[in-house]
C-alpha cells in the first residue's frame, strides 16, 4: 500500500499550535484539536464555482470521511496515554518486547482474518458461520488484546523514532518540533481527479473507508461521466494529520517507515515546502518524495537500532543509504519488472495525451493494465488519476508512475549530496519551488 500525505487545507492550522516541549505536548493537543475543529466549522471564502475540489464534493456528500470525529476520539486517547507516560517507567527490552508483542498479535489476527474470508468465499462450505465460529472467537479476543495493547505500542514507537530524529540533529531543545504523534487507525479512502487530457491531480476527497468495492466503483463512474475526468478511489498508508494516522499493519518495518514520513511531513508543515504543499503539482511532488526518501531512511535505523533482528539487511542502494556520489548501481531484473513497464506505460500515455488522443491514451492504458494483470499485479484501474497520484512518490530510481518526471531523480541527487537525513530535511525545506532544488544543486532550469 502506498504512503500518502493528504491533508486538506483546513488542516494546516492545526499543526501550528503544537509545543516545542514534551512536557506541554497535552497543551499542544488540546489546542490543535480546537484550531482543527474551528478551521472546519467556521465559514470560509466560497470557492468559485469552477473550483474542482468544490464540483468534486457534490459528488461525495454523505460518504466523506468525519475528520473533526476522528480528531476529538484520538486525541482524547492521547491525552490519557500520555498523562500516564507509562513507556517512561519501562526498560528499553520491556519497550522492545511490548511492541513485539503488538505486531505478533497483530499477524495473528491477519491469519485468522484470512482464513474467516477462505470460508465465508468456499462454495463447499455450507454453513459458513458454524464453520467460522471458533475462528470468530480467536478473532475477538485477538481484537482484545490488540486493543489493550495499542496505546502503548504507539507511545513506545512514537518516542524510538523521535529518538532517531534526534540523534540526527532534529531535536530543538532536547525535543522534536512538533512532537512525534501517531495513531493507528483505518483509514479513509482518498478519491482522486485528474483531467483526461493530461496528468494532474487537480482534486483528492479523503471519502468513508467503509465503502464497498461496488460503491467505489460507481462514485468513480458519477464522478468521471459527471464532471468529464478522470477519477480513481485508492486506499492510503497514512495521513499527515496531526496525530498522523497511520494503517494498521503487522509488518513493524513498513510501519516505521509510515510514521518517519508522516512526521517528515509535519516538519515540513512549518516551513515553506510545506506550506506550499498545494501549491502546484510539481511541488506535491517534491514534498512526498522528500518525505519518502526521508521515512525510509529513519525507518531503517529505528529498526537497525531497536529491532536489529527484524531489520532487512541494508539494500545495495535504495535511494538514500549511499551517502556516496557514485552512480546508482543497477540491480539484477527479475523476469518482470514491474516498474520498468510501469514507467514506459506512463511516458507513452503523456506522449498520447500531448499529441490530443485522449481515448487512445485511454484505450492503451486499460491494455496495459490487462497486460500487468496477466503478469500478477492486481491493477483495478490504470488511468490519468491513478498516475497523478502514485506519480508523486518519485523516490526510487527508475521511474514507475512517475515516468520521465526530473524532479525525483533531483531529489535524489540533492540526498545523494547531503551528509545527513537531517541536512537534506533542512536544505529542502526552505525551498518555495522546483527551480530553487535545480538552482542548489547547479542543475539547468527545466
Amino acid at each position: 500500500m502506498m504512503r500518502a500525505m493528504l491533508r486538506p487545507a483546513t488542516l494546516r492550522a492545526l499543526q501550528m499550535h503544537l509545543s516545542a516541549a514534551g512536557a506541554w505536548l497535552l497543551t499542544g493537543i488540546a489546542w490543535a484539536a480546537l484550531a482543527l475543529v474551528l478551521a472546519l466549522i467556521l465559514p470560509g471564502e466560497a470557492p468559485p464555482a469552477q473550483d474542482m475540489p468544490a464540483r468534486v464534493r457534490a459528488y461525495t456528500r454523505g460518504q466523506e470521511f468525519d475528520f473533526v470525529g476522528w480528531t476529538a476520539g484520538t486525541v482524547a486517547g492521547k491525552l490519557s496515554q500520555a498523562s500516564l507516560g507509562e513507556q517512561r517507567f519501562l526498560t528499553e527490552a520491556d519497550r522492545g518486547q511490548l511492541v513485539r508483542t503488538y505486531f505478533t498479535l497483530r499477524r495473528q489476527l491477519d491469519e485468522v482474518e484470512g482464513q474467516i474470508a477462505a470460508l465465508y468465499a468456499d462454495p463447499a462450505v455450507s454453513d459458513a458461520a458454524a464453520a467460522t465460529a471458533g475462528l470468530r472467537a480467536q478473532q475477538a479476543t485477538l481484537r482484545g488484546q490488540l486493543a489493550e495493547r495499542q496505546p502503548l505500542a504507539e507511545a513506545i514507537l512514537q518516542d524510538q523514532v523521535a529518538a532517531v530524529f534526534a540523534e540526527q540533529g532534529l531535536a530543538l531543545g532536547g525535543q522534536l518540533l512538533p512532537p512525534v504523534a501517531f495513531h493507528f487507525t483505518p483509514l479513509p479512502l482518498a478519491l482522486v481527479i485528474s483531467p483526461r487530457d493530461h496528468i494532474e491531480q487537480t482534486a483528492i476527497q479523503m471519502i468513508d473507508g467503509g465503502l464497498t468495492l461496488d460503491q467505489q466503483v460507481a462514485l468513480e463512474q458519477r464522478t468521471a461521466q459527471g464532471l468529464d475526468v478522470s477519477a480513481f478511489v485508492t486506499p492510503v498508508g497514512g495521513i499527515g494529520t496531526y496525530p498522523t494516522m497511520v494503517a494498521q499493519s503487522s509488518d513493524l518495518n513498513w510501519v516505521a517507515a509510515v510514521v518517519a514520513h508522516e512526521w517528515a511531513h509535519n516538519y515540513l508543515t512549518l516551513r515553506p515546502l510545506g506550506i506550499l504543499y498545494d501549491a502546484s503539482p510539481e511541488l506535491r511532488i517534491l514534498n512526498e518524495t522528500v518525505a519518502e526518501l526521508a521515512g525510509n531512511e529513519i525507518g531503517a535505523l529505528v529498526m537497525r537500532r531497536f529491532y536489529p533482528d527484524l531489520a532487512p539487511p541494508p539494500a545495495p542502494f535504495r535511494n538514500f543509504l549511499d551517502r556516496t556520489l557514485r552512480p546508482e548501481a543497477p540491480a539484477e531484473r527479475p523476469s518482470f519488472d514491474f516498474r520498468a513497464e510501469m514507467r514506459r506505460t506512463r511516458v507513452r500515455a503523456d506522449e498520447l495525451l500531448a499529441a490530443g488522443q485522449i481515448e487512445a491514451a485511454e484505450a492503451y492504458m486499460e491494455q496495459r493494465r490487462q497486460f500487468f494483470w496477466d503478469n500478477g499485479y492486481r491493477l483495478r484501474k490504470l488511468n490519468q488519476a491513478y498516475f497523478a497520484f502514485y506519480g508523486a512518490y518519485n523516490a526510487a530510481p527508475g521511474g514507475g508512475a512517475s515516468g520521465a518526471d526530473p524532479i525525483g531523480p533531483a531529489v535524489r541527487l540533492l540526498r545523494r549530496r547531503s551528509l545527513s537525513a537531517v541536512e537534506f530535511l533542512r536544505t529542502v525545506a526552505w525551498f518555495t519551488n522546483v527551480r530553487d532544488l535545480r538552482t542548489y544543486l547547479g542543475l539547468p532550469p527545466e
